[in-house]
């Protein structure tokens, strides 16, 4: 299996967060597009969406551990809202997820980001909506490479 091919057996599972949805979806979506326009069946990828990015790890587990999903994909922005917080989730959250994909054996890929000092006015909102976009086909390129490489290890 090359670099773009798609998982052969399974589901791939896109969580969102719906704080700043009008940002995230914009990762979401390009990650969504470039898996569909380098093969895979636009069916086989199921989007759930959860209230904010501290869930999204007991969701990724629940999918894992389903053996439905090849590989799960997590998208939220956790902002700077001005209490000293936002480093306490990103980290939690990350740290969630690595320990799903290292429990199941599912690869997992993260699209929360935290951007450093962002405010919401029409200039951040832009820039980070277009970064969106970028880490969003980045993670799909990111998936289909690794579930290539791990299909490939001796089991």
């Amino acid at each position: 299996m090359s670099a773009t091919d798609t998982p052969a057996e399974g589901r791939i599972a896109a969580i969102q967060a719906t704080w700043h949805s009008e940002l995230v979806d914009r990762a979401r979506e390009a990650f969504v597009a470039d898996l569909v326009a380098e093969g895979t069946d636009r069916e086989r990828i199921d989007v759930l969406q959860v209230p904010g990015a501290f869930e999204i790890p007991l969701h990724a587990l629940r999918l894992a551990e389903s053996g439905r999903y090849a590989a799960i994909a997590c998208f939220a922005l956790v902002v700077d809202g001005g209490i000293y917080r936002h480093d306490f989730v990103a980290s939690t959250v990350l740290d969630g997820l690595m320990r799903v994909q290292l429990d199941t054996r599912v690869p997992v890929f993260s699209v929360v980001l935290t951007p450093h000092h962002f405010h919401e006015h029409a200039d951040h909102e832009g820039f980070f909506a277009e970064h969106l976009v970028g880490k969003g086909a980045e993670a799909a390129r990111a998936l289909r490479a690794t579930v290539a490489s791990l299909d490939a290890l001796p089991a």
